[in-house]
């Protein structure tokens, strides 16, 4: 999959499974929608503020 470079950060408001920070994320990266989710919900075993920054990113990431 080809992404623009420009392509501004925006969740994703068609593919979301929740708020669509991580389709957002993975479109304007060029990653994978479900890997980035994967590595989401793996990474919420580690101990950090991952559940509070996803919600900050959906407070403050525009949809497209």
């Amino acid at each position: 999959m080809t992404v623009p470079a420009n392509l501004p950060l925006r969740r994703d408001s068609r593919n979301k499974v929740i708020g669509g920070v991580c389709a957002g994320i993975a479109r304007r990266y060029g990653m994978s929608r479900s890997g980035l989710r994967l590595a989401f919900v793996l990474s919420c075993v580690l101990p950090g503020p991952q559940f509070i920054a996803y919600i900050l990113l959906w407070m403050f990431i525009p949809a497209d």
